[in-house]
């Protein structure tokens, strides 16, 4: 029978690709335990998509963040074996997002999410997003990544996850968002 745990970590650290362990909550595994996090919550937006093309684009999304996440995850001579995410993944995120956002309408305001169980998904994942965002701007900045792609990768990430919200919405059959300012 297979184990679904290995012990390794039971001292609190756990190993990088490549030679080495860190402390569990080194800043490069909250990283990745926050794109981990953003992953889970498309998988529930997933769930309860209602338009056709969002689940679609979403597993595509969950598999570029696997990608992304071993990158993060490999230390630096290793990290080229690993790299994915590049420009023109981000080209496709804007396409997906300028696509999507054709289709919907720009709100007068903030939205306050949950006007749909997909909707209310898809701003919790923008907003586990975001923050993975600003820790992978952290490990960049201090050196520990190379690769800036995967910032602006999570940055586009961020914007698609709010169309596919209004998107998701408007499937429902919601016209208008509730707004913070109504």
């Amino acid at each position: 029978m297979k184990n679904f745990y290995t012990r390794s970590g039971d001292d609190g650290f756990t190993g990088l690709i490549g030679e080495g362990r860190v402390p569990k909550y080194h800043q490069r595994l909250e990283t990745i335990g926050t794109v981990d996090e953003a992953v889970a919550a498309l998988g529930i937006a997933r769930a309860a998509c209602k338009a056709d093309q969002s689940a679609q684009i979403v597993v595509i999304i969950q598999k570029d963040l696997y990608s992304l996440m071993a990158e993060i995850a490999a230390t630096p001579e290793n990290a080229p074996r690993f790299r994915a995410i590049d420009n023109a993944r981000i080209r496709w995120l804007e396409a997906q997002t300028d696509k999507i956002g054709a289709q919907v309408e720009l709100p007068d305001g903030f939205i306050l999410p949950g006007d749909s169980p997909a909707g209310a998904a898809f701003a919790l994942a923008r907003t586990i997003v975001r923050r993975a965002e600003r820790l992978v701007a952290k490990l960049l900045h201090e050196e520990e990544l190379e690769n800036a792609e995967l910032l602006r990768y999570l940055n586009r990430l961020s914007s698609l996850c709010f169309v596919l919200e209004l998107l998701e919405n408007q499937a429902r059959g919601i016209g208008s968002p509730t707004l913070a300012n109504d």
